[in-house]
């Protein structure tokens, strides 16, 4: 699935950066970028147009009136916001709008595509609603990684766990002797991978729920890796386990 979106910002080098990292996303086709919200609006009314990335604070309509605008269309859902501003004060706001994501300047490509992945999950399990009963809905079974300088198509199903590295994750894969070694932190892989199917069980491991070989005392073996439960994390793994063992 490609997502159709605008980019919108009064400033020429924060739009000239939205719209080298929408170019830089494989899922995503630039349809239109403005200085102008009031433009944005027509084009936006008159196109079909999933996903608008614009600033808050702009001259004649600001990001936020248009968004509540968007918002009172009858067909809202068929377009989605995420701001990107220089100012946190209006991130409540934009949880009433039901914005996707809310990114605060400066921010870098790997905030950029945890936001807009976001936005790809949510038009996905929206298109397999519309077209399925809803009983038979499912996640999307699949992520893009930023490894090196391309985006990788990851299988969830191929996910055996992840690992904190410095500033990096490596991914486990079934399918490679090697993981995949990406730029971002274990807490915004967390958000990426769906909750019923993988569970953070210590501050620097994720694990994929369906590759569990066995369990002992507090350890998880995965294939010839053994991965300690956190203190912190032992709940919520324990509870997962009363529930697998019934």
């Amino acid at each position: 699935m490609r997502l159709s979106c605008v980019a919108i910002d009064d400033e020429p080098l924060a739009l000239d950066l939205v719209v080298k990292f929408v170019e830089q996303t494989s899922f995503l086709n630039l349809v239109g970028k403005f200085t102008s919200a009031v433009e944005a609006l027509s084009f936006i009314n008159a196109n079909d147009v999933q996903l608008v990335i614009m600033d808050i604070q702009m001259p004649d309509l600001s990001g936020m009136e248009l968004a509540r605008v968007l918002d009172g269309k009858k067909d809202s859902s068929n377009t989605r916001i995420i701001f990107a501003t220089a100012y946190n004060q209006f991130a409540i706001e934009g949880y009433k709008v039901e914005a996707l994501d809310y990114l605060l300047k400066p921010y870098s490509y790997e905030d950029f595509l945890n936001a807009v992945t976001k936005a790809l999950n949510y038009f996905e399990k929206t298109s397999e609603v519309s077209t399925k009963q809803p009983n038979q809905a499912k996640d999307p079974d699949y992520i893009f990684l930023k490894v090196e300088y391309q985006l990788v198509k990851v299988m969830l199903a191929d996910i055996t766990h992840v690992e904190a590295y410095k500033d990096y994750v490596k991914v486990h894969l079934e399918s490679k002797a090697s993981p995949l070694l990406s730029l971002m932190s274990l807490k915004s892989m967390e958000e990426l991978l769906p909750s019923n199917k993988f569970m953070r069980v210590h501050r620097s491991y994720i694990i994929s729920l369906d590759h569990i070989d066995s369990v002992s005392k507090n350890v998880v073996n995965i294939g010839k890796n053994s991965i300690t439960v956190g203190e912190n994390y032992k709940e919520g793994f324990l509870d997962f386990m009363s529930r697998w063992m019934n």
